[in-house]
């Protein structure tokens, strides 16, 4: 091994470790690797930036943006009502709602397509008495698997077809990944909708009643008592009293801000600042009675929950959010005076301490205040994916005939070869903006910049595993067990070892440092290296054992009311059944 492949694996396992340790975002991550690329002196200066200007990058940044039209134009809710009726049984539930967010996840970005599934699978979770856990899991993943099935559908699938041209000449055509995604995909979605979905824990399953269904047990609240309250005066001992066993008294804050736990004894004053547990009903009436007002995350008294012309909403932070990383007062900032927060959970547990301490990750679950009146494009402009009250509301379909054929007419003029994929997409852009389909203000702000950044920052360091020969090493080291291993468990390993690290790490991420690696292996082997490739597509979608390897997962974990663990009880089992069914049709279709 020469000093320039350990800089290059030292500098690798670098970023692998930031990844997998969540300490810093991913796009963050990929830049500190490309700093120490170019310190290391492992790539030339022109390719150090060429990342940020490559196919691959432009073609997912378009796709964001046309993701959002389709969702703007309403064509997934016009293929939503006519399958609500199809959910009297469990699974045909679970396989429809899956089925559908599979499907409209291969034509646009898979957390797009579920953030318009999300609201539909409370709905009607709550029309059919069921919980919400054993739908949400499952349309997670099915968003997952959908992105399989061709280019566009995921932004690893971009990546590995950009990987091709480097030996080919030519990408990997629309719908190339379809051999081998769509069978993987169908499969899936049987294994969890035939019974599967009963590995979700018991917990999560049973005991939640419809009325229930679309808000926690319990959130964690900052009180004040007032001048005039009943319980100034007395000790801590009658607020408990008056709380009942609905209402905990969490914790009082000192002077100085500080948290402590209050002793039945201590005695009450006007001006009091108690944390207290509830679910969200029980508070206000209990704020209302006991004559104690809400305290904003900068000390200000809030307005009457009471009052008539406000209302109680749930909102779930998407991951495109401006609101990640920031804490209540961004929100009042980006809100405009539409709504106010009132409480926060995350992964299904209501956040302890003081409101303006939180900083907001994505899947944080917000109880808001706001107007009945209010404008709701205000939560979806701050990426806030509103819960469902009662009943199924969708969109009005916005021009959606001109929309898909739109859509169509650019996968045309690519397949044909009259356009690259990336410019064809971008004329598309173009026409939903002079027709009014995409308004100009939100030509950018569904693009989710971190992962543009990502991808521009780790091509380079891609490149310079190439630069150093480091992806000859360890493709010598693996076609080394060819004389003891055949063709399909190569396969296999290359398959699950993508898995385990999209787990772990972004997915595209995983496809920028397993495709040069898979190609090399491949070559060393003199094995068509589309069959590795291909295994590097179907592995990097595969982010099923934890709630941080895709944004899908994540955006479910808290309406779900899932843990941490629960994750790979489904997702281990549904990487076997995908393993099972790839590898023979990837040695079938490309060796």
């Amino acid at each position: 091994m020469t000093l320039e492949q350990g800089l290059a694996f030292g500098i690798l396992f670098l970023a692998l470790a930031l990844f997998a340790s969540g300490k810093l975002r991913h796009d963050i991550v990929a830049l500190i690797a490309l700093v120490a690329v170019a310190l290391a002196g492992l790539a030339e200066p022109a390719e150090l930036l060429s990342g940020f200007g490559h196919p691959a990058v432009v073609t997912v940044a378009a796709v964001l943006v046309v993701s959002e039209a389709l969702r703007t134009s309403g064509l997934v809710e016009v293929v939503v009502r006519r399958i609500v009726p199809l959910t009297k049984t469990t699974a045909g539930h679970i396989a429809i709602l899956t089925g559908v967010v599979a499907l409209a996840s291969s034509f646009m970005n898979n957390v797009g397509a579920l953030a318009i599934m999300l609201p539909v699978a409370l709905a009607t979770a709550a029309e059919r008495g069921r919980p919400p856990a054993i739908l949400l899991m499952p349309l997670a993943f099915g968003s997952m698997l959908g992105g399989m099935i061709t280019l566009i559908g995921t932004p690893p699938n971009i990546i590995i077809a950009s990987f091709r041209s480097s030996y080919a000449g030519e990408p990997f055509r629309m719908f190339d990944f379809a051999w081998v995604g769509l069978p993987v995909a169908v499969a899936g979605i049987c294994f969890i909708a035939l019974g599967a979905w009963r590995l979700i824990p018991r917990e999560r399953k049973g005991g939640v009643l419809p009325e229930d269904m679309f808000t926690l047990k319990e959130y964690v609240a900052e009180v004040r008592v007032k001048s005039k309250s009943p319980l100034a005066g007395k000790r801590v001992v009658h607020m408990e009293s008056a709380a009942g066993e609905d209402i905990a008294i969490a914790a009082r804050v000192r002077d100085d801000g500080q948290l402590y736990r209050p002793e039945s004894w201590q005695p009450i004053e006007a001006g009091d600042i108690f944390i207290l547990r509830a679910d969200p009903t029980d508070l206000t009436q209990f704020l209302g009675k006991q004559g104690l007002e809400l305290v904003g995350p900068e000390g200000e008294i809030r307005s009457d929950i009471t009052s008539s012309a406000l209302k109680l909403t749930e909102a779930i932070v998407a991951p495109n959010s401006p609101l990640i990383g920031f804490g209540p007062r961004t929100l009042a900032r980006l809100a405009r005076d539409e709504f106010q927060l009132f409480a926060v959970a995350r992964q299904g547990e209501p956040i302890g301490g003081r409101l303006h301490n939180v900083r907001f990750q994505t899947g944080d679950v917000l109880l808001l205040q706001a107007r009945e009146t209010g404008d709701p494009k205000v939560a979806a402009e701050i990426g806030l994916l509103p819960l469902p009250e009662r009943g199924l509301r969708l969109g009005t379909p916005r021009r959606l005939g001109t929309a898909f054929a739109i859509f169509a007419g650019a996968i045309a003029l690519s397949m044909t070869g009259v356009l690259p994929l990336a410019v064809a997409f971008i004329a598309a852009i173009v026409l939903y903006i002079i027709i009014g389909i995409l308004p100009l203000r939100d030509l950018y702000r569904h693009i989710d910049w971190p992962v543009i950044v990502l991808l521009g920052a780790m091509i380079p360091v891609g490149q310079a595993l190439q630069n150093t020969g480091a992806d000859i090493l360890i493709a010598e080291s693996i076609a080394g067990t060819a004389g003891i291993l055949p063709t399909w468990a190569i396969v296999a390993l290359l398959l699950v070892a993508t898995m385990l690290l999209t787990d772990v790490i972004n997915n595209a991420a995983t496809a920028l440092i397993m495709a040069p690696i898979s190609i090399a292996t491949a070559q060393a082997l003199d094995i068509n290296p589309d069959a590795f490739l291909m295994t590097i597509a179907i592995g990097a979608s595969c982010a099923f054992l934890t709630p941080i390897g895709h944004q899908s997962n994540t955006l479910v974990m808290g309406p779900g009311g899932y843990r941490f663990s629960d994750y790979w009880r489904l997702g281990l089992p549904l990487e076997i059944v995908v393993t099972l069914v790839a590898v023979p049709l990837i040695m079938l279709f490309w060796t």
